[in-house]
């Protein structure tokens, strides 16, 4: 049994914090997938090189509406997924390279890590040659999540894809039938119906995006049920599943049956500390499956930490990586730690149109009894909102009445993950919606101008 002074489970954001400052200890690095974490792999990054394949797609399709005439020849998808690949595999397998050759005080073992007692680990090597036995002064745990998978389709012995392997499909799908109404469902539904596939998205609730805030919820389940590009299926879940790759059969309990080429699970992710013995090791959970954390990203076991999706309940890289750096100050100055700053925490979604957001939904306001005002703003009412033919963009802001604090922001339209960003600097440091439209200049005819006119629109 080998002793490291720490023992970082993860190779995402849990990788992103061990530099110059960790020269002096003996590190141990365990990966038990794809090095590099999910976002680089299969996640953030590799998804939105898609998305934005398909936004370019569908401006040559809605170009006539600007007077210029223009069709698509083909789709390439072998080029489309080939040109993400070529990018991403290389950036992975540098990681891996770098981390064992060129880091001398780090060791790495590749497989699955479990717990055998407090800050002891079982790591059962993936190319099958046996076990390590290891322990450490302190462990990070940062081993990310996995694909929700229902049981109905787990057990139908049908062929599936998940968001993990989508993108490497060989060829375009004809038909695809995506399972699932959140965010992934949604930029994937985008995606394959952009560049060509017919798409049928399933959701078992009556709205998509449902986590959202009801506004943008409403409006984007609203403008993907009235659009051509995907059928949409709400209220609907699946009841049995037959056939083999490429000829599949979907039963909806609406009595309704689904053809498909590929079906895509995308009912969401699930944090993987069930797979980890994490009771042996003294670590709590919460009920959800997320370790529990403290502000400093302590969990319950002494000397142990966690970050990223295994123990935070928002499943994204900027807060993975803010995270990380908290852990990498805290281990190395226990008696100076270091608070987690989660007050603010924005996301995006890369769909049809974009969607951005952070803060309090409205409901979460009338839940909390706040004394608040909204204004809603469409793009169209502003000069580059007619240049873009813009009609169903808006930007609804949340203030607390009296006060002028900025309780949310929640954008749906081009260029929103963008357009959001000064919304959030402004909550983060505290700026009233009267300060931050009226204390600086916003460029005429720029697109932020309807970020200016909801803040100006506010009945404070």
């Amino acid at each position: 049994m080998r002793h490291h002074d720490l023992v970082v489970i993860g190779t995402g954001s849990g990788n992103t914090f061990l530099d110059e400052r960790f020269a002096g200890l003996d590190v141990a690095l365990v990966e038990h997938g794809v090095f590099g974490g999910t976002c680089l792999n299969v996640g953030c990054i590799p998804t939105k090189m898609y998305v934005y394949a398909a936004d370019v797609a569908e401006v040559v399709r809605r170009a006539a509406k600007y007077g210029v005439d223009a069709t698509i020849d083909k789709i390439r998808w072998s080029d489309i997924r080939d040109r993400v690949f070529s990018r991403i595999d290389p950036i992975s397998a540098g990681g891996r390279q770098y981390r064992v050759e060129r880091s001398p005080n780090v060791t790495v073992y590749f497989g699955h890590a479990s717990f055998t007692a407090p800050r002891t680990l079982e790591v059962a090597r993936t190319d099958g040659s046996g076990t390590d036995m290891i322990t450490a002064d302190q462990v990070v745990v940062a081993a990310g999540g996995r694909p929700m998978v229902p049981s109905v389709v787990e057990n139908s012995g049908v062929p599936f894809e998940t968001s993990d392997t989508i993108m490497r499909l060989p060829e375009l799908p004809e038909r695809l039938v995506v399972l699932g109404g959140g965010y992934i469902a949604s930029e994937f539904a985008h995606v394959f119906s952009a560049l060509g596939s017919r798409v049928t998205l399933v959701n078992r609730s009556h709205a998509l995006l449902r986590s959202h805030d009801e506004t943008i919820s409403e409006t984007y389940t609203g403008l993907a049920v009235a659009g051509s590009r995907i059928d949409v299926r709400l209220n609907c879940q699946v009841t049995g599943l037959s056939g083999t790759a490429g000829d599949l059969t979907i039963a909806l309990d609406d009595g309704s049956t689904l053809r498909a080429d590929i079906l895509l699970v995308a009912t969401g992710r699930v944090p993987n500390g069930d797979l980890m013995n994490l009771g042996a090791a003294g670590i709590g959970t919460l009920s959800d499956g997320r370790i529990d954390v403290d502000r400093f990203q302590r969990t319950s076991a002494e000397g142990v930490f966690a970050l990223g999706d295994i123990s935070s309940p928002w499943q994204l890289k900027h807060v993975a990586n803010r995270e990380a750096k908290v852990v990498g100050h805290n281990l190395l100055h226990p008696d100076d730690m270091i608070e987690i700053d989660h007050r603010f925490v924005p996301s995006a979604v890369f769909t049809d149109p974009q969607i951005a957001v952070v803060g309090k939904t409205e409901q979460q306001c009338r839940d909390a009894g706040i004394d608040y005002t909204v204004k809603i703003q469409k793009f169209g009412d502003v000069a580059y909102g007619w240049a873009m033919e813009d009609h169903t963009g808006i930007c609804k802001i949340i203030a607390e009445r009296g006060t002028g604090r900025l309780l949310g922001a929640h954008l749906l339209g081009p260029q929103a993950s963008s357009l959001i960003q000064p919304l959030i600097q402004a909550m983060s440091f505290g700026l009233t919606a009267r300060r931050m439209a009226t204390g600086q200049y916003w460029i005429h005819p720029a697109l932020p101008e309807v970020v200016e006119n909801a803040l100006l629109g506010l009945d404070v």
